[in-house]
Order: structure tokens, then C-alpha cells, then sequence
């Protein structure tokens, strides 16, 4: 009597084919990118990164500005309104 063996699960070389499937992707849109807007068009890490310690900037920049004027308001804030007195009560008759 034949011994019947089952295969095991390979989980290694379904990841090599799902990193060939990425791989394989991820070259064809950085071709369609370099053919779409041209070479000197095509973003970076870099350029990522510029673009994002820019914005970092500009919003700190804009969080000071608020800053100063929230505290520019308090300190010219209008003094307060003269200490008010009762009226007087109108006697109808």
C-alpha cells in the first residue's frame, strides 16, 4: 500500500509571488509616471520630504501668528463697561 503525501502549505513562496506581483506593479507605474509627466517631473523621497517639512512650517508659522494675536486681543482687550446702578422704578398711577 502507497503512502499518500500532502503537499505543505509553501506561505514562502506565496510571499516571493506576491513580492514579484508588487515589484512588477510598482515598476510599471514609476514607467507610466516618467512617461506621463517626464523625468525631471517624477517625485522623490526627497522632494516628499521637503514638501512636508515645508508644510510643518507653514504651520507652525500660522500657530504663532494666531498666538500673537489672541494675545495682541487680551492685552487691548476694551476696558470694561462703567459699574452699572439700578433704575430707577418707573410708578405707574
Amino acid at each position: 500500500m502507497a503512502s499518500v503525501q500532502s503537499s505543505p502549505a509553501q506561505p514562502a513562496g506565496l510571499a516571493a509571488v506576491s513580492r514579484v506581483v508588487v515589484s512588477t506593479a510598482a515598476d510599471l507605474i514609476s514607467t507610466v509616471q516618467r512617461a506621463v509627466v517626464g523625468d525631471e517631473n517624477v517625485r522623490t523621497a526627497r522632494d516628499n520630504a521637503w514638501d512636508a517639512m515645508l508644510a510643518d512650517r507653514a504651520r507652525n508659522q500660522a500657530r504663532a501668528d494666531l498666538t500673537r494675536e489672541v494675545a495682541a486681543m487680551v492685552a487691548r482687550r476694551a476696558p470694561r463697561a462703567r459699574k452699572r446702578t439700578k433704575t430707577p422704578h418707573i410708578v405707574r398711577g
